[in-house]
């Protein structure tokens, strides 16, 4: 086992490592969710969803079109917002509400005013607020208990893992602080429960603590992700509690403790990092997305950003309060959850459509949305409890819609060799840890080596370089850059370490590219040459591909429109690993 590696690793050889990836959405919602119905999913439930997920056809809600995936995914999860949970739906009553009515009660919950929403809902449904509450008691019990059904129904140990969750839909003056929370309950499991809303509290202190109560009380085991930070006014990854006072180390064990991993990039865009925080970053701006220029982005907006901050944080608290890997998904709310460019079945019914998609639904241009994202997870078995325990370690990474197969290792005995082994990963465990994992300092304090291979899905586009971004401690201060380690062609790297762009094929006419740049596979052993044995650092891969078009352009060109002016017409869709740590 390499110098400095965790146990952990020889205990995973033992096993057998994980050799299985599956492809999935942790991140949809069905008619269930208040603003899936509000905006016109009246029909795709949750056996729907789950049947679209494993690619089998169903009608869109708003056209009667007939839908379905390009390429089954291996796993889904129905997360419905807590908040109303099936109200509109199951309600007869609220059925009955005025669109305007349902549009005011949206509105008061976006601001986070839910005493005035309920009151709202009471009045639409003609009852007093205490009958109307307990309308709506009943109506999520309801639905909460046919989600779980659905998913038992659904789930197939070996072919399809269905997984049960939630959306915990809190906002605080306009910031996004969402977390979607995954349960490996069961049916029977989820009925002792009922999902956390934040309708009975805002501060996501108090969802954790529920969380830590119910897996006491159940067995059950959860995880919560943060989803959207690109929106949160500076909160999600903020290193203060909500009430200003700073981060404790039980504040920070128990976050850490239940969000491993974060959303980096889903239909409302990508939440990397900005160009405004990373200037030195020319690929930063990656499906950049905002409701407002104001606030600014922040730091705490963004999971690089909160990687910075963790590992400052660190040594303050004994703990990393942002210890954080990386997924992607859809955020649906269609109910048709494709992360496909050429198939965009819209972030709601309403825009799933061509002709609704300037429609600013929830606040935003649907023509502002790419095609979402997928979780990768490394995984010994397609089932719940392996999926769960993937998102634990964090050998879980993003892609913003294709399927880059990615492996990460950080050791100290790699060698240049190892890249061409014709399985990395066995390498790759046998010498150090995967990615999600940590390194503490070797022997003689030599730097770490990282051993990467990707490779592009047959279907999808070549691949441009591969890059790892670093952070490390500078002082008490993080400090971030972006190393190109692998690229296709025989380009050469500048005095400052910059790479010449791939270049660009995509005819602008025919919505069509070619593979003639570009590599199917690239791979490396790289060194870090910038190494303080002293200093905490993190480190995380980002693959990216050739320009390929983006789902605005292939709309465009088949109904004979321009593309929406100020839209990008392609997208380099790439792939984002959970992070290797190094501490002292």
């Amino acid at each position: 086992m390499a110098a400095g590696a965790l146990a952990l690793v020889g205990e995973a050889c033992a096993q057998g490592y994980p050799s299985a990836l599956l492809w999935g959405d942790a991140h949809v919602h069905t008619n269930r969710s208040l603003d899936a119905y509000r905006f016109d999913n009246r029909t795709v439930d949750a056996d729907q969803v789950f049947r679209f997920a494993k690619g089998e056809p169903i009608v869109n809600p708003i056209d009667g079109e007939v839908r379905r995936l390009s390429v089954p995914l291996d796993f889904a999860a129905v997360t419905d917002h807590a908040e109303f949970l099936g109200v509109p739906y199951d309600s007869g009553s609220a059925n009955r509400t005025s669109l305007e009515s349902k549009t005011l009660i949206r509105a008061l919950v976006d601001k986070g005013d839910y005493t005035a929403a309920y009151e709202q809902f009471a009045r639409a449904a003609g009852s007093s607020t205490a009958s109307a509450g307990m309308v709506a008691q009943t109506a999520s019990q309801t639905a909460w208990a046919a989600l779980a059904d659905s998913a038992d129904r659904h789930n197939d140990p070996g072919r399809f893992t269905a997984i049960l969750g939630w959306e915990w839909t809190s906002r605080i003056d306009g910031a996004v602080l969402h977390r979607v929370v995954l349960t490996d309950a069961d049916a029977g499991k989820a009925r002792i429960f009922a999902p956390f809303s934040a309708l009975w509290q805002r501060n996501p202190e108090s969802l954790w603590a529920f969380l830590a109560r119910t897996r006491t009380q159940t067995g059950v085991d959860f995880i919560s992700i943060p989803h959207n930070s690109n929106l949160s006014n500076g909160l999600m990854f903020a290193p203060t509690r909500l009430n200003g006072n700073p981060l404790t180390a039980a504040i920070a064990q128990r976050r850490s403790e239940f969000e491993t991993v974060a959303e980096v990039v889903q239909y409302k865009g990508a939440s990397e990092t900005a160009t405004a925080l990373s200037p030195a970053d020319e690929f930063a701006g990656f499906e950049f997305y905002r409701r407002s220029e104001t606030p600014p982005p922040s730091r705490a907006d963004y999971v690089r950003g909160a990687l910075l901050t963790g590992i400052e944080q660190a040594p303050l608290l004994g703990v990393n309060p942002f210890k954080l890997g990386m997924i992607g998904s859809t955020d649906s709310h269609s109910g048709m959850p494709s992360a496909e460019e050429d198939n965009f079945t819209g972030h709601f019914a309403l825009d799933s459509v061509y002709e609704n998609r300037t429609i600013e639904a929830d606040g935003g241009d649907g023509n502002a949305l790419s095609g979402g994202g997928l979780a990768a997870v490394w995984a010994r078995y397609n089932s719940r409890t392996e999926i769960m325990a993937a998102l634990r370690r964090r050998e879980v990474y993003a892609t913003s819609g294709v399927r880059i197969k990615l492996r990460f290792f950080g050791g100290y005995d790699f060698v240049a060799a190892d890249a061409a082994a014709d399985d990395v990963a066995v390498v790759g465990y046998a010498k150090g840890v995967p990615m999600g994992g940590d390194l503490t300092r070797a022997a003689d304090s030599r730097a770490p080596r990282f051993l990467i291979s990707a490779t592009k899905d047959p279907r999808d586009g070549n691949l441009d370089r591969v890059q790892i971004v670093k952070g490390w401690l500078d002082g008490a201060t993080a400090r971030e850059k972006v190393f190109n380690v692998a690229w296709s062609g025989a380009r050469t790297l500048g005095p400052n370490g910059a790479l010449p762009p791939v270049g660009d094929t995509v005819n602008r006419a025919t919505a069509t590219y070619e593979n003639s740049i570009g590599a199917p596979a690239l791979s490396a052993v790289w060194t870090d040459p910038e190494f303080d044995p002293s200093a905490r650092a993190f480190y995380y891969v980002r693959v990216l591909q050739i320009p390929t078009p983006r789902r605005t352009l292939y709309e465009a060109v088949a109904h004979g429109d321009p593309p929406p002016e100020g839209r990008p017409e392609t997208i380099q869709e790439r792939a984002w690993s959970s992070p290797i740590w190094y501490t002292p």
